[in-house]
């Protein structure tokens, strides 16, 4: 019952989106009821037409009937087609408005969402769930309660006629409702496992289109081929599965049905040989038979697209119910213009309560300081970094920004402040002017190109065939890895920020090019309180401060030359990569001084 009562509140909240539209489900609902009742009236006219104006011969009423006949069939054809259109129109409106909602909600869901996430399967909710939805908040549902309608207005009619042969024709209808009732819950669990077989289908072909690189790299294109088959397989045989039973149903119904017309004809032709009955009038009862024969077909398969809408709904609203990690407070704070002070108070995090990442956190980072963060790999360096624009929420501590705590100011207020160079510069499909201006759209073309000169961008951008206006493809894939991070440089820069982000920012550069990026940097820098995480210890030396972390505690902080004389941490990561290239520089720098008197000089 549980189960049975979830599904009726998924079924009530999905036909919930057809309330901003009311007018026109009126209409298209008073249009269906002017098709059944016409359909109702047409066996009546026809039965007077056999036992009056055939069996009496009188036809100036078989000239009226006719005219009366095709002016419902006109009339009828009128409605039905506005009945169809307006059901039409609110399924697409639906779907419309239910893929607006999951994705504004998508874009609202923070960080932690997106780490359990499966684009994929996001991919498939967003397009084959909705589609399914669609195909049934319209015409679908409207097609059900044309059955249910006609169904109880026949049985009413045929009542009133004779109950006695109506009672022998309604005789196999239980049987057939305790079919479609059992068919509904053979199909929905059908449903639901062939829309998550899809879900993991969009997982295989995303993923393997996604690195199809990697994919080709390695040869390994017949074991994507295989996987994908695999799912595609599975899916094809759940899709099967609920066919079969779909069928194995219908087949059954229509016996019932054939049944039930069967039934008529005996007992009714009895009654029309005792002259109890006219032939009109068991033609009328074969006719309100044969009109209920086409939609108890149609049955099966509409239930089938009910219990298909539901399993797809439940799905969206699992995506719908879920409550961003992060969001405003309520009476969020605006923040001013920043100056760029940020202070770390005893700051714990964990992704999960047993796997704690940082561990009791305390620093200060004062206005146009360069901290620089370095440490082993999974030490936490962008988690630590990643609280700062508050993408996650801190277990325990505070992280002050100006003195404000960024759980009580309002987020854009907050992130439009912070400009971020991911480790992974990601571009979008577009061109490298509107990837540069991402969070200034309104930037003029020479600011553009200012921030892509300071990040040493513009020369390889003018080599473009479009230069600013050439189209990346997807994911920035037509440019090298050093060309995507300077653009996504340029476009943290054209922020103007007050806090800088730096998440290894130059891991995909050659060392020219860092060293140029470095020197750009370093005059824009100026002013901004900057956060360089960074791998190679050349990035970090002329930090004002270096943290060092260690499995999520910092272990040593301090400048360069007091952290090499620690003997720490540090010091084991500098021997690793600058000991020996320093040692080998001195002794060139020796050496030519001893050959060329006044080499190295200025």
């Amino acid at each position: 019952m549980r189960g049975m009562a979830g599904r009726w509140r998924t079924l009530l909240r999905l036909l919930g989106y057809l309330r901003p539209y009311g007018w026109r489900v009126a209409v298209a609902y008073g249009a269906m009821l002017a098709v059944i009742g016409l359909n109702l009236l047409v066996p009546w006219i026809v039965r007077d037409v056999i036992d009056r104006g055939l069996a009496r011969g009188d036809r100036p009423f078989l000239l009226v009937a006719a005219g009366l006949i095709l002016g419902i069939a006109l009339v009828r054809s009128a409605f039905g087609a506005l009945q169809m259109y307006l059901g039409e129109w609110l399924s697409f409106r639906v779907a419309h408005d239910l893929r607006n909602a999951l994705y504004a909600h998508l874009q609202r869901l923070s960080f932690s969402f997106y780490d359990r996430a499966q684009t994929g399967d996001l991919m498939s909710r967003v397009t084959a769930d909705v589609e399914q939805t669609q195909r049934f908040t319209g015409m679908g549902l409207m097609q059900v309660i044309n059955v249910l309608l006609l169904v109880s207005a026949v049985v009413v009619v045929l009542l009133r006629v004779n109950a006695r042969l109506a009672i022998v024709a309604l005789a196999p209808f239980p049987l057939l409702f305790f079919l479609v009732i059992r068919l509904a819950r053979t199909l929905r669990p059908l449903a639901h496992a062939l829309q998550v077989r899809l879900g993991r289908l969009g997982i295989v072909m995303q993923e393997s289109l996604t690195g199809i690189r990697v994919v080709k790299a390695f040869a390994r294109e017949p074991d994507e081929l295989e996987k994908f088959r695999h799912q595609n397989e599975a899916f094809y045989h759940r899709r099967v599965t609920l066919v079969d039973r779909w069928v194995e149903n219908f087949s059954t119904m229509q016996l019932l049905l054939a049944g039930g017309i069967g039934l008529v004809l005996w007992f009714g032709g009895r009654e029309v040989l005792r002259g109890t009955f006219t032939v009109g009038t068991l033609f009328a009862f074969i006719s309100y038979i044969g009109q209920l024969s086409q939609p108890i077909r149609q049955l099966g398969f509409l239930i089938s697209r009910a219990t298909d809408a539901v399993a797809s709904a439940e799905r969206l609203f699992e995506i719908l119910d879920v409550s961003p990690d992060v969001q405003d407070p309520p009476g969020g704070v605006e923040l001013p213009m920043l100056r760029g002070h940020v202070r770390f108070e005893h700051v714990s995090f964990s992704y999960n309560r047993n796997h704690p990442v940082l561990c009791d956190i305390s620093f200060e980072a004062k206005p146009g300081q360069v901290v620089a963060i370095i440490g082993p790999t999974g030490s936490g360096k962008s988690t630590l970094t990643a609280l700062i624009p508050r993408f996650y929420d801190v277990t325990a501590g505070r992280v002050l920004v100006d003195g404000y705590d960024v759980r009580d100011v309002r987020l854009e207020s907050l992130r439009r402040q912070i400009g971020i160079v991911f480790q992974d510069s990601f571009l979008f499909s577009t061109t490298v002017h509107e990837n540069i201006a991402y969070g200034r759209p309104d930037a003029g073309r020479e600011e553009v190109i200012e921030a892509a000169k300071a990040a040493h961008a513009h020369e390889f951008i003018m080599a473009l065939p479009e230069g600013y206006d050439t189209r990346v493809g997807e994911r920035g894939v037509t440019l090298s890895g050093g060309q995507r991070q300077r653009i996504a440089i340029a476009r943290a820069l054209l922020m103007d920020p007050r806090i800088l982000i730096l998440d290894d920012a130059t891991s995909s550069v050659d060392t020219e090019t860092e060293y140029l990026i470095q020197q750009a940097l370093a005059r824009l820098m100026r002013g901004r309180t900057t956060f360089l995480i960074a791998q190679r210890m050349l990035s970090v030396k002329d930090a004002d401060v270096i943290l060092v972390l260690d499995r999520g505690r910092i272990v040593e902080r301090g400048a360069h030359e007091e952290l090499i004389r620690a003997g720490g941490l540090y010091r084991q990561i500098y021997d690793m990569q600058l000991r020996e290239q320093e040692r080998f520089a001195a002794a060139l720098h020796a050496m030519g001084s001893r050959r060329w008197p006044g080499f190295g000089k200025n």
